[in-house]
């Protein structure tokens, strides 16, 4: 069983403060920036970065649906960490300057991938779709902050 890592990246027009607190506002912004592959959306504690539980579902694809419990923490400034759980996914939110005014996002989701002809097809195919997601949420991030 390998791990298996989808990573996107976009730069954003805003100061990193503003879009960090974007992500990390569970209970107003980050609910806006899901694309439809995202349902039952719910915040359980917290609301607001550290020490948030949010739960939802993720329909990567017509056949796989994933029930996420994630727990939030913030190990270091900007940086989000969101642990699952459910499972052994992990996705971490990385928000750093890009310059006057403008802020560089990478989000990077790990987990261990099965074994056998299945793990070679979630090892290949996978990090693409997860990528296309993701990018969903950062072009919606950037319209939601660049106001």
């Amino acid at each position: 069983m390998a791990q298996v890592e989808a990573t996107t990246e976009r730069v954003v027009a805003a100061a990193p403060d503003t879009v960090f607190d974007a992500i990390a506002d569970y209970s107003g912004t980050r609910a806006k920036l899901l694309p439809e592959q995202f349902s039952e959306y719910e915040v359980r504690e917290g609301g607001d970065g550290e020490g948030t539980l949010v739960h939802w579902k993720l329909q990567a694809t017509s056949k796989r649906v994933r029930d996420c419990l994630l727990e939030a923490t913030e190990p270091t400034d900007g940086e989000l960490v969101e642990k699952d759980r459910n499972s052994s996914m992990v996705t971490v939110w990385r928000v750093t300057p890009a310059g006057e005014g403008q802020s560089r996002v990478v989000v990077t989701t790990t987990w261990t991938g099965a074994g056998g002809i299945g793990g070679f097809f979630e090892r290949t195919f996978a990090p693409k779709g997860l990528g296309r997601i993701y990018d969903a949420i950062l072009a919606n991030l950037a319209t939601e902050v660049e106001k």
